[in-house]
């Protein structure tokens, strides 16, 4: 690998319950929560006076599923998730014209360009998904003053079917 941008990858549980997150709401899932939530937090207001305390708390636990209740399970889990050996060792993640070098506790792996499935910018991070099961997060924080040059670098060389938001 010729110019090459060293990224050191130690994921907290906050970046991991936002990646979830992600997750939890995208595509017609998140659609289908957002409706939900919406529906029922709107025949809780408009529909108060003719509704009996029973249906009350009903349409009040079902505006909390998806708005608090959800992602306070998801914490639960990536904080266990993040107290791992996987998650507390940290991974380096090289980028470079030839493709993407990781390392974690004295194993390593190589990928080419073509090898990486897409990439999506996030608000809080980018997730580089190799697969539909594995995936690489770089939080902001992570790319720092890099940021535009790897930019830069994924959009050299990923097509961009592949990847979104840059």
């Amino acid at each position: 690998m010729k110019k090459e941008m060293k990224f050191e990858v130690k994921l907290t549980a906050k970046e991991l319950w936002q990646f979830s997150m992600y997750h939890a709401n995208a595509g017609a899932i998140g659609l289908f929560n957002l409706i939900f939530t919406a529906a029922a937090l709107f025949l809780l207001i408009f529909r108060w006076q003719t509704l009996t305390v029973a249906y009350r708390l009903l349409m009040f636990g079902c505006v909390l599923i998806f708005t608090v209740l959800q992602p306070l399970l998801l914490y639960g889990k990536v904080r266990k998730q993040a107290k791992t050996p996987a998650m507390t060792a940290p991974m380096y993640l090289t980028f470079g014209e030839e493709g993407l070098q990781v390392e974690q506790n004295g194993q390593e792996a190589a990928f080419t360009w073509e090898q990486m499935g897409r990439m999506d910018k996030k608000p809080a991070m980018v997730v580089l998904y190799m697969d539909r099961v594995h995936a690489y997060l770089l939080p902001g924080k992570v790319l720092g003053d890099q940021k535009e040059a790897f930019f830069e670098l994924v959009r050299a060389h990923l097509p961009k079917e592949r990847r979104k938001g840059f």
